[in-house]
């Protein structure tokens, strides 16, 4: 018993094909990350306290993590592991959008909050200019 008249049936099927190339384009490039999106270093240490950066912090309530291929990874599947992402952050600076980088990703530039210490190492120290004397 056919519900679907043909001529519907076809231009259904028309618009799948038309439609199927722009999905894998879309799947196969580059990700286009928010502008306000910050580069850190995340380790989960017990969900949803994480360290980013060295600096201790909280996963958002809701919060999304997306791996190399933008399906959504379970924060407990990071516990410990040090990955370099990209994220955003809510209103109460905490960790709303993660998104784990491929190497690619990761040689772009991009700001961050970075390491910030009180005090510098003494292998971080510029060396003294040698006298010709």
């Amino acid at each position: 018993m056919n519900r679907c008249p043909p001529s519907i049936r076809s231009g259904l099927l028309t618009a799948l094909l038309i439609a199927l190339p722009f999905t894998a384009q879309a799947q196969s490039g580059t990700r286009d990350f928010p502008a306000k999106a910050l580069r850190g270093t995340l380790v989960v240490v017990q969900p949803p306290n994480v360290t980013m950066d060295d600096r201790a912090t909280r996963l958002s309530p809701g919060a999304r993590i997306y791996n190399t291929n933008n399906s959504l990874v379970m924060s407990a599947s990071l516990l410990n592991k040090e990955v370099v992402v990209n994220y955003t952050l809510d209103l109460r600076d905490q960790i709303q959008n993660v998104w784990i980088l491929t190497e690619a990703e990761a040689k772009e530039k991009r700001a961050g909050f970075g390491v910030q210490r009180n005090f510098v190492f003494e292998s971080l120290q510029p060396k003294p200019a040698a006298s010709t004397n």
